[in-house]
């Protein structure tokens, strides 16, 4: 039986996201190690903070670890800039990731505004 945050929309799109991060980075040079490390980090940091908040009991507790889940999104963003510019990614790659992590974004405002709505 899965977690109830497995059933997610937006969990589902952060592991695949992280996943295509994970195969991005595979293959950098390992000069860029600094940079594959903190992609990866920051990617994995997503969906991670959204199952962790999902396991919190407090309103509180949950809205902070989303907003860390919107904290590392915006963290992708330089990373995936850096190695566009560097080379090490297409421009066609750098805007659909970027765009993902858009939809991402707003997806983990929804589910924090959600707790505002809710009374309990």
């Amino acid at each position: 039986m899965p977690f109830v945050f497995e059933k997610l929309l937006v969990y589902q799109k952060a592991i695949s996201f992280a996943d295509n991060i994970c195969t991005l980075t595979r293959d950098l040079p390992r000069s860029y190690f600094f940079l594959a490390n903190q992609l990866n980090r920051a990617a994995l940091s997503i969906a991670a903070n959204i199952a962790e908040g999902n396991g919190r009991f407090t309103k509180a507790d949950r809205r902070n670890f989303f907003g860390i889940a919107r904290g590392s999104v915006q963290e992708c963003v330089p990373l995936l800039e850096l190695a566009a510019r560097q080379g090490l990614l297409e421009s066609k790659g750098h805007e659909q990731l970027k765009a993902d992590l858009e939809e991402i974004a707003k997806m983990i405002s929804g589910l924090i505004n959600g707790l505002e709505r809710r009374k309990t």
